[in-house]
This record gives C-alpha cells, structure tokens and sequence, in this order.
C-alpha cells in the first residue's frame, strides 16, 4: 500500500529510534514534534544519518493542534496514509494517593485520550483506501500494574483495552491495530519516573521514594543501551502479513507479563511490593544497612 506512516513523538527516544528505523527502511515517515526546535533536530538527525522524513508539529492533547497536524500530513503522503504509530507518551510517578488531580489528567490525556482521538482522525481515511495499520506503543504496565505508577498504568492499561477494542471493530475495513509492550529502556520516559518521585513532597510513602531513588543508578546501568529492538517491533507489526495484537519488546518484559499470568495474585502483589519497598526484602535490607547493591549482571532486550 502506498502512502506515509505518522509517527508521534517522534523526537523522543523511542520515538526517534521508530522514525529513523522506519525511515532507513524505505517508508515514508512524518514525524510529529511539539515544537520546531526539536523538529529541526529530528531532521538534522536524519540528514547525518543520510535518511529523509518530514515533520508536522502537534500537541496530541489539543484537538485543534491534532487536526490541523493530521490535515497536514495528509498532505505530505498525498491524501494516502498507510499507518500510524501513536508513541508518544509521558511517565507518571507516585502513589495513587499522592499524585494531584491535574497530574492524573495530564497523563490520561497524552497516553489514551490523544492516541484515542488521533486514530478517529485516521480511521475515516484508511477506510476509504481501503486499509491501513494503527500501532499503539504501550508498556509493560499496559498489562502488569505496579505501585509507585498507578496512574501511568491506568493510562496504559486504558490504551490496550482501547486497542482491543479497535482492533475487532476495524477489522472488518481493513485496518489491523496492534499494540506493543516495550519493557525499560535508558530513555527520557525513564528518567522522568525517578525525577516524578525526587518532586513529590511529604508523603506517607517517603521511604519508598528514597529507596527507588537509592537503587536508580544500579537499575539504570543494566538497562539495554538503545530502544531499537523497539524500533525492529514497530516494524514487524507494520509488515507482517497477519499481525499478532501484541509484541511485547525485552527480556523484562516478558518475564513480568509472564510472571502476571502465572503467578497467584497475593503472590504477585507481594513480589511487586517488595520490589518498590513496601515490604521488606533482600534488596531494601541491603540499602536500609548501607551495604553495596550485589555485582550482577543485568537485562538486555
């Protein structure tokens, strides 16, 4: 099928990894950037990688911004659009308790309400030409809830259901919509979960933020080092002839969207408690004593 692939957030980690993955491939990329500083990085990225894409602007929270910005790359792919890849998103952290009411907003809006009003956009368009794909970049906490980012859960869990949804519904027309479950990657998603906790004031959960704080170097440094098996999945769920509903993206990833299916339920709790220091476990003990985190090696996707 001819036509352009829209990628939002197309300046962000994975978000960049996509469109320039996507762009060495062959495919026509629109990328969409909130601003034009970064466009203009984006593109001087491509030039120096010796790849072309285009660049729209768009806030994806803003409805007039969203259509204005989807009337445009219409434009570019010459009134054909062959998919959309809904990336970007923000990161959420704290306690349900402690994150404000605007703040829960804020993350519902760019991470399920604005990939769910930009694919209302497309849909009209790929039914008409008769196909298209709607990628939807999820998480792991798509499917696998986690204390200290509830309502970035409730966001991704939102967009999965969503997606389930819209895949039966558009099947009929041609559109596949498939989701996928990238685990932790070094990316500035990432980066915003611990700098959301340093923010937070007096908290009945203050402890837990200092120990997540204590363990973030140990954490961050067996990250994989780039978000491009990422990129390689966008992909795969762009091309392959019929699409799985989900990819899911690093060896985290699917050992906790494994561990949730097989797990009992009180047994999972109490593991993703510990792990957050809720409940007192090897690793908290070891901090809480000021000992060295043990030298093991780390998880590659």
């Amino acid at each position: 099928m001819s036509g352009a692939v829209l990628v939002t957030g197309a300046t962000g980690g994975i978000g960049r990894a996509i469109a320039m993955r996507l762009a060495r491939d062959g495919w026509r990329v629109i990328g969409t950037t909130r601003d034009q500083v970064r466009a203009e990085e984006l593109l001087a990225s491509a030039r120096r990688h010796g790849v072309t894409l285009r660049t729209v602007l768009m806030d994806v929270t803003d409805a007039a911004s969203r259509e204005r910005a989807f009337g445009e790359a219409l434009e570019l792919s010459g009134g054909r659009l062959r998919a959309v890849v809904n990336n970007a998103g923000m990161a959420m952290s704290g306690t349900v308790e402690d994150v404000s009411e605007q703040s829960a907003r804020d993350v519902l809006e760019l991470n399920l309400l604005g990939p769910a009003q930009l694919a209302r956009l497309a849909l009209p368009v790929m039914r008409d030409q008769g196909g298209g794909r709607i990628v939807n970049v999820s998480s792991l906490s798509g499917r696998v809830a986690t204390p200290m980012i509830g309502w970035y859960c409730a966001s991704k869990h939102g967009l999965e259901a969503l997606s389930d949804a819209m895949r039966m519904e558009a099947e009929r027309d041609g559109v596949r919509v498939v989701i996928v479950q990238p685990g932790c990657y070094p990316t500035e998603l990432w980066n915003e979960v611990f700098t959301g906790m340093a923010a937070i004031g007096p908290s009945a959960y203050a402890d837990c933020y200092r120990l997540l704080d204590a363990v973030r170097p140990w954490v961050t440094g067996r990250l994989p080092s780039s978000p491009e098996p990422v990129a390689r999945a966008v992909r795969r769920a762009l091309t392959d002839p019929r699409p799985r509903a989900r990819y899911a993206v690093g060896v985290d990833a699917r050992v906790a969207l494994a561990a949730e299916r097989l797990l009992p339920g009180r047994a999972a709790d109490a593991a993703k408690q510990a792990v957050v220091g809720l409940r007192a476990a090897g690793l908290w003990r070891l901090l809480r004593a000021n000992r060295p985190l043990p030298a093991t090696g780390g998880v590659r996707g």
